[in-house]
């Protein structure tokens, strides 16, 4: 199948049900699921194709509870959990990348559709931007194979949805200039 088949007004109307998910059930996400998502993400636009990223995924929930134990300490807000899921995204990239926080922008947004396609709620969560350096934050970033030279550039919390999406009202504008 090539972007041909798809229906025009399907994919737009697709694209526009994307929503962010914060209250999962207790289900997993399958491997095939993750592989698939993390596929997605691979093949996100990037600077001058370099490509310098790396998208680790993490399903073990005491794995998940001890990296937001570790960000809840060093940014100062106890019992953070990141909404409960059932597995994170971490999307890594190089810290002197010229286009590391734009690249990875890319692969979250396809991490997103993605989900959106397998019925799997996801929401962007971004406080390890503020202390991917923290050592006892680092310390799991390691024990996780993050690279030592990689900062991380947004997280994907990704579960089974409480309740369905739909499309949203929403704010900000859209200009056309002529």
């Amino acid at each position: 199948m090539t972007m041909q088949d798809i229906p025009q007004e399907l994919l737009l109307d697709f694209i526009q049900s994307r929503t962010s998910c914060r209250a999962f059930t207790a289900g997993p996400v399958s491997k095939e699921d993750l592989r698939r998502i993390l596929d997605c993400a691979l093949a996100a636009s990037s600077g001058q194709g370099l490509q310098t990223w790396q998208f680790t995924a993490v399903t073990n929930p005491e794995k998940i509870r001890r990296l937001c134990a570790a960000v809840g300490k060093a940014l100062g807000r106890e019992g953070y959990d990141m909404y409960k899921p059932a597995a994170i995204i971490l999307t890594s990239n190089e810290k002197e990348s010229r286009f590391r926080a734009v690249d990875n922008a890319c692969a979250m947004e396809n991490i997103y559709l993605a989900c959106t396609a397998l019925g799997l709620g996801c929401v962007w969560i971004n406080q390890l931007l503020d202390c991917f350096d923290d050592p006892a934050v680092r310390a799991i970033l390691t024990e996780f194979g993050v690279p030592a030279s990689h900062g991380i550039y947004g997280t994907a919390a990704i579960g089974r949805p409480v309740s369905a999406g739909g499309k949203k009202p929403r704010k900000g504008r859209a200009v056309i200039v002529e």
